[in-house]
This record gives C-alpha cells, structure tokens and sequence, in this order.
C-alpha cells in the first residue's frame, strides 16, 4: 500500500492514495477555517470507515434488513506530545426492518476487536469502546 502527501500552501496539504484518489487536509494557519480534516480527524474517519464496511459486511451475511448504518466517533487526545489518541467510542446507528439486536452487537464486537485493522492500530494507546441503537424504519 502505498500513498503521498504534497503540500499545497499554509498548512494545506493534497494527500493521493495508491489507488489515485485525492483528499485535502489541512490545519488552521492563522485566522480563516481549516482546508479539509486534520491527520488525527482522519484516522478517526478511518476507523469508523473501516468498521462500518465491516458491519455492512457481516450485517448482510447475516441477511439483516437494514437500510442504513452510520458510526458516530467521539475521541479524547493527550494533553502532550505526541497528543495520541487515550480514549475513542464510537456509537453505531443502524436503520432497517426488524434487525436483530443480537446480530448487531456480534457485527460491531467482530468489527472492533477482530477484524478493524484501523481500531486496532489506535487501540495501541486508546481505550476503544462501542455501542449501538437500532432504528426500526417506517
């Protein structure tokens, strides 16, 4: 897996993955917004990104009726450098039509604690927890 990051100006940078795709990133520089998420903003999207593909995946083999999974993350840094990450929780929203609580619980636990390279990885210095709500649509 390869990647690159190209500064652009100020604190703004192109970031393009190995398979061509470009996102901006960036910090504020002075006064004015940010251009795009931070590094840290962006592995939290990872991790939720990485686990919510998970639960899609493992809520389908399961044949759960869902029509929409998102994940909520909520994150704690420390106080000095390097400010890693020391506490990360991410809440699961899942709609859909008579989905099973249990099925939802198994798909989040396999996700986090098995196969979420990305939760793993920040698991090294975070305490990661999880819940979820089920939304029963109309």
């Amino acid at each position: 897996m390869k990647a690159r990051v190209k500064w652009a100006e100020a604190r703004t940078f192109v970031g393009t993955s190995g398979t061509g795709h470009n996102i901006v990133l960036g910090t504020s520089h002075g006064e004015g917004g940010t251009p795009g998420p931070s590094p840290m903003e962006l592995m939290l999207l990872g991790a939720a990104g990485c686990s919510a593909y998970d639960v899609v995946s493992i809520l389908e083999k399961s044949r759960q009726n869902f029509q929409d999974v998102q994940v909520e993350v909520d994150a704690d840094r420390a106080d000095t450098d390097p400010k890693v990450f020391t506490r990360i929780h991410m809440h699961f929203i899942i709609k859909g039509r008579g989905v099973a609580d249990d099925k939802v619980a198994r798909a989040i636990s396999l996700s986090v604690d098995k196969y979420c390279s990305a939760s793993a990885m920040l698991a090294a210095t975070a305490t990661v927890t999880h819940d979820f709500e089920v939304i029963e649509a109309d």
